[in-house]
């Protein structure tokens, strides 16, 4: 498109209660109409945004702007005053958007046309609202205006055929396209295949040739190539490349993950940091920690990070190895190359290149188990 400026005309019902959400800001496929409708209006060369609403509706439809977009709210009892001054001297056309649209590619039916900005004002100061066509507009493809939530559920199929075709079309594999459903802001690279029961939601990147699935989700996420996520959750996170999650992973928003990292089955991360050639193969927490490069995590590992009132942070350096069953009373430091002894409990920092040892000394009695064996003989009988 040539024009560089978009008004939307927001419904009147976009201030109902709470308890109903009003039509533009409902989701489809996770996204929010008027959040995807503007992603989709900037990505096809629009640079400023003119919002039409009542006065009190745009402090409601603020939070769902896509960030970085340069927007003006425009009240809709003076909108004709209000637009011949931010329209004035502008050259090209005006993209003229009125109500809710999904951006899916087909006929608006005149939901959506364009405009020379001189003959919108013209409009403007004869009718003191856009009540009719300006002269020379022309009739924009590429929106479905939907009226009510019938109608957007009925659009729902179209827009995720929609969305599934682009990704196609880009080198994007899924085997079963009936069991997959992605968000209309994610992001996917070429060779990437998507398989039976992934979710992709919100702001997510997946880099190329990576494997998702099956039974993943992935939320606003960042991604690197050749990395899997395998029937696990990963949210508000990032995850390097030539790595591997799950299956039956946990990743908790604020995490980041490097590269060439193991996230094996059973493993929940939260709010920490994984460094490259790390493996966490099974049965681990790590909550709150700063983890460095070629660590290796037992199994059973728990970093215990709270104390009933308040959070601290591990800081485990670069190639310790951590024994099975051991737990990290936070706040402490494993210093740089060092050993945990298995099903040891650390509650001071261990220098680096040292082994350390919480544990009590194994007491063997011989012949114990066979007394009690014949106590409880003698018990049932």
């Amino acid at each position: 498109m040539d024009q560089k400026i978009a008004v939307l005309f927001m419904p009147d019902h976009i201030t109902c209660s709470e308890k109903k959400t009003p039509l533009m800001l409902q989701p489809i496929l996770f996204c929010p109409i008027l959040t995807w409708m503007c992603a989709e209006l900037i990505g096809g060369g629009i640079e400023r945004l003119f919002l039409v609403s009542d006065a009190s509706a745009q402090e409601v439809m603020r939070p769902f702007i896509p960030k970085g977009a340069e927007v003006t709210f425009v009240d809709g009892a003076r909108h004709a005053e209000e637009l011949l001054r931010l329209l004035d001297g502008e050259q090209g056309n005006i993209l003229i958007v009125n109500g809710v649209v999904l951006p899916v590619g087909v006929f608006s039916g005149g939901a959506v046309y364009s405009a020379p900005a001189s003959e919108c004002c013209k409009v403007l100061r004869e009718h003191g609202a856009f009540a009719a066509f300006p002269k020379g507009c022309e009739i924009s493809k590429g929106f479905l205006p939907v009226g009510d939530e019938e109608e957007l559920r009925a659009a729902q199929p179209m827009c995720r055929q929609k969305i599934m075709e682009k990704h196609l079309a880009n080198g994007v594999i899924v085997l079963d396209t009936n069991s997959v459903y992605i968000d209309p802001r994610v992001k996917i690279g070429a060779g990437t295949t998507l398989l039976p029961g992934t979710i992709l939601r919100g702001e997510t990147v997946i880099g190329e040739d990576c494997t998702i699935g099956p039974n993943a989700m992935v939320r606003d996420c960042v991604v690197g190539d050749h990395t899997e996520i395998n029937a696990s959750q990963t949210n508000e996170s990032t995850i390097g490349s030539h790595t591997s999650v799950g299956p039956f992973a946990y990743v908790r928003p604020n995490s980041t993950i490097g590269d060439h990292v193991k996230v094996g089955d059973f493993v929940e991360i939260k709010n920490s940091v994984i460094g490259s050639g790390t493996k966490i193969s099974h049965l681990t927490y790590i909550g709150d920690s700063d983890c460095g490069e070629r660590i290796n995590f037992g199994c059973g590992t728990i970093t215990t990070n709270y104390d009933g009132f308040q959070k601290y942070r591990c800081t485990i350096e670069d190639d310790s190895f951590i024994g099975c069953n051991t737990n990290l009373i936070a706040p402490v430091r494993v210093g740089r190359g060092s050993y945990i002894a298995a099903g040891s409990t650390i509650t001071d920092d261990v220098p680096a290149d040292a082994l350390a040892l919480a544990r009590a000394r194994q007491t063997v009695k011989n012949g114990w188990a066979a007394e009690r064996r014949e106590k409880q003989k003698d018990v049932k009988k």
